[in-house]
């Protein structure tokens, strides 16, 4: 946060002096104006980080002003100053964005705390949304989930995507291998530029070499016309080999002379080509293992395993697979023009608990198989269909409890202790909730949240909160 500064809204000029010189123990930087109409010049000239507004103003009413700098979205807090003790010109204040309320005569204390705490307030507003922006991503390029498995991912793809140094990614099938290349494109410097994806297992091997560098007239049976290559087409892109250990050894050697030189020779061509070209690779084999069974050139894997990048199974990205699930069946419930809106309970638990061994793949083409033989306003569970070694809940967990008078706690806790009638503040109640949750499934966050009809996410944004708080 730079240095906070601070602009007094006050028509008395006796009273902003006043106001002046509370504040001077603060140390900040603070301007006076005397009208709305000059508040609203300053705050659009330079923001301030409080600004106290007093709202008896001559020209225009002080919650105007208000309301234009809240409508406005500005990053100011306002501290609220009239003389009129009314709870309803609080309330509205506070309505239209105050951050407080302040009655005249105020004592040089009470200002001086106010303001600090505007201030404090606002710095971990920013903090909060630095923290959402650049750690706390839900999505990213392609990417949906928010587990902390992904956020490092994210920040991998950060730190990489500038440089034109190779990657290689590894991951399970239906891990996301070339959403993780395309995202690493789209971020990079050459985003401009064409991505080329090819995969190197659905081309027969005899074709494979003409697809990358191309092939000149009657190269071979067929080739009745020159052609160009993947490394032509990505010139000044990317080149995304998909399953780079499929490709024949023979091939290999060509491939690292491309990557070597940066030049090649179209099939049956004997003019040498420049391809200025990023190269990502990717396999979901173990790359090592395939260099010790002789199956992939060692000095081609350190050419191109410079940035490595594993990305996780699903079954590794706590809370994940809700987040997609939700987003896979409103994609799909749009695509198909059903009404379901999102998934019961039960349904819920099943799909975090499950540990989804084909990955985003898989899941996917789960929730389509709901949303196309199905419809309703939620899934159920026995909606779901058949997946390997899938459990099927405990009767109890999968019917509803019945439902009492009084609003319940969530299923399996406690009603909240209220000794002696004294209600205490509803985010500690909150927290005992969540925390007790979490206890209850032995550590299991999707598991918590499926339980307390929540998304996993906003278990995880409410503990960094809290973990913030603490600070």
């Amino acid at each position: 946060m730079n240095q906070p500064n601070i602009l007094i809204v006050e028509d008395s000029r006796a009273l902003a002096g006043l106001f002046v010189q509370f504040l001077r123990p603060g140390g900040w930087p603070v301007t006076t104006v005397e009208t709305g109409g000059a508040a609203l010049e300053a705050v659009a000239r330079q923001p301030p980080h409080v600004m106290v507004l007093d709202l008896g103003l001559p020209d225009i009413d002080g919650m105007e002003v208000l309301r234009r700098v809240n409508d406005l979205k500005i990053p100011t807090k306002v501290v609220v100053v009239t003389a009129r003790e009314s709870l309803q010109v609080a309330v509205d204040a506070m309505r239209c964005g105050a951050h407080d309320f302040l009655a005249k005569p105020i004592s040089a204390d009470r200002l001086l705390v106010t303001v600090r705490n505007a201030l404090d307030s606002g710095r971990l507003e920013e903090i909060v949304t630095t923290y959402r922006e650049q750690i706390d991503r839900r999505g990213y390029h392609g990417f949906i989930g928010s587990s902390l498995a992904m956020q490092a991912i994210y920040r991998i793809i950060d730190a990489a995507a500038p440089s034109k140094a190779p990657v290689f990614i590894t991951g399970d099938s239906g891990t996301g291998k070339e959403i993780c290349a395309d995202a690493i494109h789209r971020q990079g410097q050459r985003r401009d530029r064409p991505f080329v994806a090819l995969n190197c297992a659905a081309i027969p091997h005899d074709l494979i070499e003409s697809e990358i560098f191309g092939h000149v007239k009657g190269a071979f049976t067929g080739a009745t016309a020159d052609r160009q290559g993947a490394a032509a087409q990505a010139k000044g892109g990317t080149l995304f080999l998909d399953e780079i250990c499929e490709m024949d050894i023979s091939l290999q050697s060509k491939l690292l002379r491309l990557i070597q030189t940066g030049s090649f020779q179209k099939v049956g061509g004997t003019r040498l080509e420049e391809a200025d070209v990023r190269f990502i690779a990717a396999t979901n084999r173990d790359p090592h293992a395939e260099v010790r069974a002789g199956r992939f050139r060692e000095d081609l894997f350190y050419r191109l395993h410079v940035i490595p990048i594993c990305l996780p199974p699903l079954r590794e990205r706590e809370g994940d697979a809700l987040e997609l699930a939700e987003a896979f069946l409103k994609r799909h419930a749009l695509e198909e023009k059903k009404s379901f809106t999102g998934f019961s309970a039960a349904a819920r638990e099943m799909l975090a608990s499950y540990p989804w061994p084909g990955n985003v793949r898989q899941l996917e083409n789960a929730i389509r198989n709901i949303v196309v033989l199905h419809d309703g306003p939620e899934v159920r569970p026995e909606m779901l269909p058949p997946l390997p070694g899938l459990k099927p809940l405990p009767a109890t967990a999968a019917a509803p409890p019945p439902q009492p008078a009084a609003a319940p706690c969530a299923p399996g806790l406690k009603e909240p202790d209220l000794k002696d009638n004294v209600l205490r503040p509803l985010w500690m109640q909150e927290r005992e909730i969540i925390e007790r949750a979490i206890a209850l499934c032995d550590g299991n966050i999707p598991r918590a949240a499926a339980r307390l009809d929540v998304s996993p996410s906003t278990i995880y944004r409410k503990r960094q909160s809290w973990e913030l708080s603490e600070l």
